[in-house]
């Protein structure tokens, strides 16, 4: 049975994709909440990622929308340095440090996808603020990007995408008026698009229902 990660796993959406994966794989389900893992601590993921099975199926989706009692900037006014680099340590720092952990352990035709959001586009923002939110994920693009390019020189088959998951009834998104999907129906969406691309759409960025983003 091939070897499936999630980090993240005791969120919404992590938690659903483990369930999901846990069918036609042998998960490992990984966390903070469970098992300690920090991605913003480069010694608490080489420990956790440094003692896996070879991976053939990888989800990222840790992050955070912004700091405990804190919310997305509406203005630039409300910016705040110390908000802006935890914004960055969970979303954009901790997806790099476990790429980094991450690579040696892949499988010659691995996927990986790393779940960002439609508003870390650059060309897509037409609506302003969250300031910290959209820079950390825009970041998270091309840590993916450039992390994709330099794993695809060794692991020829491999696959790594960021992932637009939608909106997702989750506490993430609580008091959101957009309309949203279950966790269930979010990670089934994930797995089927990253399964079906092809190693030469590796690097680039998709929604839930295959469509690529611009970036």
């Amino acid at each position: 049975m091939p070897n499936a990660l999630v980090i993240g796993a005791s969120g919404g959406i992590g938690a659903a994709l483990a369930d999901h994966l846990a069918a036609s794989h042998a998960v490992t389900r990984l966390s903070r909440r469970h098992d300690g893992l920090d991605v913003t601590d480069e010694a608490s993921v080489a420990r956790h990622l440094g003692a896996l099975p070879p991976i053939d199926l990888a989800f990222v989706a840790t992050g955070i929308l912004a700091p405990p009692g804190g919310a997305p900037e509406k203005a630039l006014e409300a910016v705040d340095a110390d908000a802006l680099a935890a914004v960055f340590a969970a979303n954009a720092i901790g997806p790099a440090l476990v790429l980094k952990h991450l690579a040696p352990r892949l499988g010659d035709a691995a996927r990986v996808g790393v779940l960002t959001a439609r508003v870390g586009s650059i060309s897509d923002n037409r609506m302003g603020g969250w300031y910290a939110y959209r820079a950390a994920k825009a970041a998270a693009n091309q840590i993916t990007r450039t992390a994709a390019i330099e794993i695809a020189r060794r692991r020829k088959g491999s696959v790594v995408a960021a992932l637009h998951p939608g909106t997702v009834e989750t506490a993430f998104t609580e008091g959101y008026k957009a309309p949203k999907v279950a966790p269930e129906e979010a990670a089934a969406n994930l797995v089927r698009v990253l399964a079906t691309l092809a190693p030469a759409q590796s690097g680039g960025f998709f929604a839930y229902d295959g469509a690529e983003i611009p970036w």
